[in-house]
């Protein structure tokens, strides 16, 4: 046993409260190294009359490690704990002081949760887990009203450029909800939508004011109570780690230095400001001279952003996405987040961090971030070709074992938006290619996100061609696409399992390009195989003596009870492996059942397929 390699803290990720009632407790091992790990646990103040001795689970492991598992629930809210690592000769306790031969006793060197309060409880809004969003870039979706066009306004599906405007705006959106609907989407994220000279509206102007080009603030709670008609909700875009330098208080420290009464709401480290030798005297977000950094620990400037948040929260809107949200400090967030809560308990507040982000995570500032890793993870996979089978299920199963289980079920899970290229760029037109991708994205815990135009087949490249604008002539969408998309949201909407039900990965071979994992609670159970391969390849697993059914047609793919090929298995596969229909398929799948009940069956999959099972209940 290799104790080096043994952690456990008793906090964060490694110990959380899921409930008011339970608390998730995880321990890391190194892998194949331990047989069993057990979880002895009880109240200290009670601790003969409470105690337990009880199995963890090996939940995930990323090659390194192997990161077992426990729920409990204590009876009076308090825990103290310790492992029993192990089986034989060779088990050892371990408790917060080290190792010990000798069960341990309820004392100060055991692992303690003192308290389940519900005020540290993270308690997102539950509609997220639900939701299926679309993203969109105001200014490229469409153009519903010439009369609010810009000046420099280019003909409708133009070649974008970094300053080019081509008219799009809120009544534009209101005139496609149609288009939202029937795609089955119930939740927008807009970039942002207040007063700024750019097209991307990110170095704001004016924020308590929509962008004259997009409409006004009477158009956009029109769309906010449009979209509620139909249950979608809406999330605004906040700016606050930097303003535009067109900002009036901006303004008036370039005008009057030292002397402006909005000085110290900037970072400014030399006056005059001003770009000297290509950076500028002052902190800006990355060094874009347009955008200067917001001191959001100055009072009055905190006072101001808060007043803006107040503002639109009160108008109606369900939620806030958070630009560069790693560099406001976080006292700020924890303030943002009591804020917000007060007006609208059920908004999802969602940070925008390409990192580790546990410390945002912890209940008291954001409900999610944009799940960067899970994209990291999917593109290498499927387009980059980076991992195999066994590399894509260790990089997932890292994933799931960084954060508290239930944070997972709240992320927002994006393959592209305005700050990459396409999918259907990265996966060099291959539509197979982009149709694994997503039902991945679908299939995997969290809130997944379409980019507008996605679904019909946009493509770009890097920013601004990922910026290109909407298709909005039938004969040039790509309806397999939509149609693809519409089937995976109604498959999510259908089956709890895949929006909050546990994920276990089945198998994936080193070197394979074939992964398969779980999603299941106590009702059901889905799997999801997936075939990255170039070549068509076979899927074998133990079906447990059930009948497994495509979740996509419903007709039965797989008889696990008896003998022989089972009625329909080769026809339905063909549809479950791709996605959709079977004349929108990038390939035939075959399914047969395993030769006796309990014994492994054979499925092939094609070329970038996958297929979608669900057990017989």
């Amino acid at each position: 046993m290799e104790r080096s390699a043994i952690f456990h803290r008793p906090k964060m990720n490694w110990a959380a409260a899921v409930d008011a009632e339970t608390v998730e407790i995880r321990i890391r091992t190194k892998a194949d190294d331990v047989a069993a790990v057990r979880l002895l646990y009880g109240d200290k103040y009670a601790w003969e009359e409470t105690k337990r001795l009880v199995p963890m689970e090996k939940a995930w492991s990323d090659g390194l490690a192997d990161y077992w598992v426990a729920r409990v629930r204590p009876p009076y809210r308090r825990l103290q704990y310790a492992f029993r690592i192990g089986d034989g000769e060779e088990a050892v306790w371990m408790d917060a002081f080290g190792f010990a031969e000798r069960e341990p006793v309820p004392d100060a060197k055991l692992f303690e949760f003192p308290y389940i309060n519900r005020a540290d409880v993270y308690d997102p809004p539950a509609w997220v887990a639900d939701a299926v969003f679309y993203q969109i870039f105001p200014e490229r979706f469409a153009n519903g009203d010439p009369s609010n066009d810009p000046p420099s306004v280019r003909p409708w599906g133009g070649k974008p450029a970094a300053d080019s405007f081509f008219g799009g705006d809120l009544q534009g959106v209101i005139d496609h909800l149609d288009h939202l609907e029937a795609l089955g989407v119930d939740a927008i994220y807009f970039t942002p939508l207040f007063e700024s000279p750019s097209n991307h509206k990110y170095n704001t102007r004016d924020y308590m004011k929509v962008d004259p080009h997009f409409g006004t603030n009477e158009k956009l709670k029109e769309l906010i109570d449009a979209c509620h008609a139909r249950g979608i909700r809406v999330m605004l875009d906040a700016v606050f780690n930097h303003a535009g330098s067109t900002f009036p208080p901006f303004l008036d420290v370039l005008e009057k230095g030292r002397e402006s009464r909005y000085a110290d709401w900037f970072h400014i480290r030399e006056f005059p400001p001003a770009v000297k030798d290509g950076r500028p005297t002052y902190e800006t977000f990355a060094f874009v001279p347009e955008m200067p950094k917001w001191n959001t620990e100055n009072p009055e400037a905190k006072a101001y952003l808060f007043n803006v948040v107040r503002h639109w929260t009160s108008m109606g809107i369900d939620g806030w996405r958070l630009d560069v949200a790693n560099e406001v400090d976080h006292r700020f967030w924890r303030e943002f987040r009591q804020l917000v809560k007060s007006i609208n308990p059920d908004a999802y507040i969602l940070g925008e961090i390409w990192h580790d982000p546990l410390m945002w995570l912890m209940g008291d500032q954001f409900d999610a971030v944009m799940n960067y890793p899970f994209t990291t993870a999917v593109l290498d996979f499927v387009v980059h070709r980076k991992l195999d089978a066994q590399g894509f299920a260790r990089q997932l199963s890292r994933l799931l074992a960084s954060l508290p289980s239930r944070v997972h079920h709240h992320a927002f899970n994006l393959l592209d938006s305005h700050d990459t290229p396409r999918l259907l760029t990265l996966c060099g037109g291959n539509r197979a290619k982009m149709k694994l991708a997503t039902a991945v994205q679908f299939a995997f815990p969290g809130a997944p996100c379409i980019y507008y135009g996605d679904e019909i087949g946009l493509e770009g490249g890097h920013d601004p061609d990922c910026r290109r604008c909407m298709e909005w002539d039938p004969a040039k969408q790509d309806r397999g696409l939509f149609d693809h998309y519409r089937a995976l949201i109604r498959l999510r909407k259908r089956h709890p399992a895949l929006r909050t039900g546990e994920f276990r990965i089945r198998s994936a071979e080193p070197g394979g390009t074939v992964v398969a994992f779980d999603r299941f609670n106590e009702r059901e159970r889905l799997m999801v195989v997936l075939n990255n391969g170039e070549t068509p390849q076979p899927f074998v697993t133990d079906w447990g003596g059930q009948r497994w059914f495509d979740a996509f047609t419903g007709e039965l793919a797989v008889d696990g009870r008896a003998d022989g090929a089972a009625d329909g298995a080769a026809d339905s596969a063909v549809d479950g492996a791709t996605g959709g229909p079977a004349n929108d398929a990038a390939g035939d799948a075959t399914g047969t059942s395993g030769p006796e009940a309990g014994h492994p069956g054979r499925i092939t999959l094609p070329p970038y397929g996958f297929l979608v099972l669900v057990a017989e209940n």
